[in-house]
C-alpha cells in the first residue's frame, strides 16, 4: 500500500512517498525543492506570478513521479504561506486548472490534529501521551504551532507568526551588528511568546516536545548528543554551544563546515533563539524533539488510517477545547454544558424532521458550549462578540465555512434570528444558511430552557399529536416561570422552519 504527500510549505514545496510494511512505514522516495512562497506573501500579501509559475512547473514534476511509482493515493497539503495570501483562491484555482492537483490548506488546528494524532500513533509503547500535560510545537517556515493537550485531549491551539522565514526577513531589515540583530530578533520572539504565556492555562505542563525534521543538523554541531529512546533531548546548554559553534560564521561557513543545508544555515540564528525560548516555557532545562514532518504525519496518517481512540476521538477533542474556552473567557460552564446536553436531546428527537446529517450535531454542540463567551467582553450584545470570537478561532479538523456556520448558530441563540444583512450570515451558502437556521432553532429552544442557569429542567420527552403539533413535557420541581416565558419567545423560528406548532408542558 503505497501513498503520497505534497506539502507546499512557506520556503519549499516537498514530496514524500511512503509504503506500509507491517506496523511500519518504509520511505519509498522523497524530493524537494526551495520556493520561498513566503517572501512574497509575508511582504506584499500575495503570491507572485513567478512563484506561481514555479509551482506549477514542480507539480508537474512531481505528478510524472507519483505516476513512475503508480501512487494513486495523494494528498497535496500547504500551510501558511497560502493560507495568509490575499490572492490564495486565484492561486489555489490556477494549480487545479494546470496540474489537476487540488490543494486543501491547512489551519493551524489542522496542523495539530495531524501532529498529536502522528505523536500518539509513534509513541504509544514507549511514552504515556494520554497520562500527560504537554506542549506540543511545530516550527515551520511560516508559524510556530503550538498545542497543549491534558491527558490525551487538546484544550487550546494557535499560531504564532515567528517562523524561521519570517525571522529571517525580520533580519534582513534590521540595520545593526550581529549582536543588536541577534538582541532585535530575540525581543521580537519574546512579544510574541509572551501572548502564548497569557493563553497558557493554568495547568503543570509535564513535558515540551517540538516536532522537527532537522534534527540531524544539529546533531552535527552537537556530536556528542544522544537520542533517548524516540525522543532527542535539547537542553540550554546545546543552545549555548550552538551559539558559541557558529558565533563567527557566515552563512557558506556553516554549510561547508556541517555538511547543512543553505535553508537550514541561513535560518540557524533565529530557529536557536526560538529553541531557547520554547525551552523557557518550562521549568525543566530541556525539551524533546521528535524527528518528523508534518508531511511525514499526514502520510503515517493515511497509510495506517490513524484514529485516535474514541474517547479520543474529533468530537470529544473539539469538546475539550471548547471547554477550555468557555472556561478562558469566564462563562459559566454549568449552564453550557446544560445547553449542550438539552440541545444534543432535541437533536436526536427532531433530526428526521428538520432534515438534518448526524455530521451536523457537532455544530451544535459546538455553538451550545461557546454561545455566551461573548460575554467576556459586554453583556450587551453579547451574542454578536460570540460570533466574532467564534470566527477567529483555530478548530482542527474544522474548515473556515464550518466554524462560520458555529458562530452563525452561536450569535442566533437570542435576539433576532438570521438576516440578510447579517454580515457573516450572508456570506454562507443557501443550503449553509437553511442549516444555521434549523440549528439555531434548536439552540434557542435550548437555551430557554435553562434560562435560570440553574439546571432546572432535567428530562425532555416530545410528543406529536394527530395534527403533528408538538409537546415538550420536561421534568422539573422547581419554579420555572422564567423558563416558560423564555420558551414562548424562543419558539418562533422553531415552528417558522419546521411547520410545526411547539409547546411546553412541565411535569412535576
Amino acid at each position: 500500500m503505497r501513498a503520497g504527500v505534497i506539502d507546499i510549505g512557506s520556503n519549499s514545496i516537498k514530496l514524500l512517498i511512503g509504503e506500509r510494511k507491517d506496523d511500519g512505514m518504509t520511505t519509498v522516495d522523497s524530493l524537494k525543492n526551495i520556493i520561498p512562497i513566503g517572501k512574497s506573501t509575508f511582504f506584499d500579501g500575495n503570491i507572485a506570478q513567478e512563484d506561481i509559475n514555479q509551482v506549477i512547473g514542480i507539480l508537474e514534476k512531481y505528478k510524472k513521479t507519483l505516476q513512475e511509482y503508480d501512487v494513486k493515493d495523494i494528498k497535496v497539503i500547504a500551510t501558511t504561506a497560502i493560507r495568509e495570501a490575499g490572492n490564495k483562491e486565484i492561486f489555489l484555482d490556477t494549480i487545479e486548472r494546470k496540474t489537476g492537483f487540488k490543494i486543501e490548506v491547512l489551519s493551524v488546528g489542522d496542523v495539530i490534529y495531524y501532529i498529536d494524532a502522528y505523536i500518539s500513533h509513534k509513541l504509544k509503547d514507549s511514552y504515556p501521551i494520554h497520562t500527560k500535560n504537554l506542549i506540543i510545537a511545530d516550527i515551520g517556515a511560516g508559524s510556530l504551532d503550538i498545542s497543549v493537550m491534558r491527558k490525551g485531549f487538546t484544550i487550546m491551539s494557535l499560531g504564532l507568526p515567528i517562523g524561521t522565514l519570517r525571522l529571517k526577513q525580520l533580519s534582513g531589515k534590521l540595520d545593526g551588528s550581529q549582536e543588536e540583530t541577534m538582541e532585535a530578533l530575540k525581543e521580537h520572539i519574546e512579544t510574541e511568546m509572551a501572548y502564548f504565556k497569557r493563553m497558557l492555562p493554568k495547568i503543570q505542563i509535564d513535558d515540551l516536545i517540538l516536532i522537527d525534521e532537522n534534527y540531524t543538523y544539529l546533531e552535527s554541531i552537537l556530536s556528542d548528543q544522544k537520542k533517548e529512546s524516540d525522543f532527542f533531548q535539547f537542553t540550554q546548554e546545546n543552545v549555548k554551544t550552538i551559539f558559541a559553534q557558529i558565533a563567527d560564521m557566515n552563512t557558506e561557513e556553516i554549510v561547508r563546515t556541517y555538511k547543512m543545508s543553505r535553508e537550514m544555515a541561513e535560518t540557524l540564528n533565529a530557529y536557536t533563539i526560538l529553541l531557547n525560548m520554547f525551552i523557557s516555557l518550562t521549568q525543566k532545562n530541556y525539551i524533546y524533539i521528535l524527528e518528523a514532518s508534518l508531511s511525514g504525519a499526514i502520510l503515517t496518517n493515511m497509510l495506517f488510517n490513524l484514529e485516535l481512540s474514541e474517547k479520543y476521538n474529533k468530537q470529544n477533542q473539539l469538546i475539550s477545547m471548547a471547554k477550555f474556552l468557555c472556561q478562558k473567557f469566564d462563562a459559566d460552564l454549568d449552564h453550557l454544558q446544560h445547553v449542550a446536553h438539552l440541545s444534543g436531546t432535541l437533536f436526536n428527537h427532531f433530526k428526521d424532521l428538520l432534515g438534518l446529517k448526524e455530521n451536523d450535531r457537532l455544530y451544535l454542540l459546538l455553538a451550545a458550549y461557546l454561545h455566551d463567551i461573548g460575554i467576556f467582553i459586554n453583556n450587551r450584545a453579547h451574542h454578536k462578540h460570540s460570533e466574532y470570537i467564534i470566527n477567529s478561532l483555530n478548530l482542527f479538523q474544522l474548515t473556515e465555512e464550518e466554524i462560520r456556520i458555529i458562530s452563525c448558530v452561536a450569535r442566533y441563540h437570542r435576539r433576532t434570528g438570521p438576516q440578510k444583512t447579517h454580515i457573516l450570515y450572508s456570506t454562507l451558502t443557501a443550503s449553509d444558511k437553511i442549516l444555521v437556521q434549523k440549528l439555531s432553532a434548536l439552540l434557542r429552544i435550548a437555551n430557554a430552557l435553562d434560562r435560570s442557569h440553574k439546571q432546572k429542567i432535567k428530562n425532555v420527552e416530545v410528543r406529536f399529536n394527530k395534527a403533528l403539533d408538538i409537546t415538550l413535557v420536561v421534568e422539573s420541581h422547581d419554579n420555572c416561570l422564567l423558563e416558560k416565558a423564555d420558551f414562548a419567545e424562543k419558539k418562533e423560528l422553531f415552528e417558522e422552519v419546521t411547520g410545526n406548532k411547539i409547546n411546553l408542558m412541565i411535569k412535576g
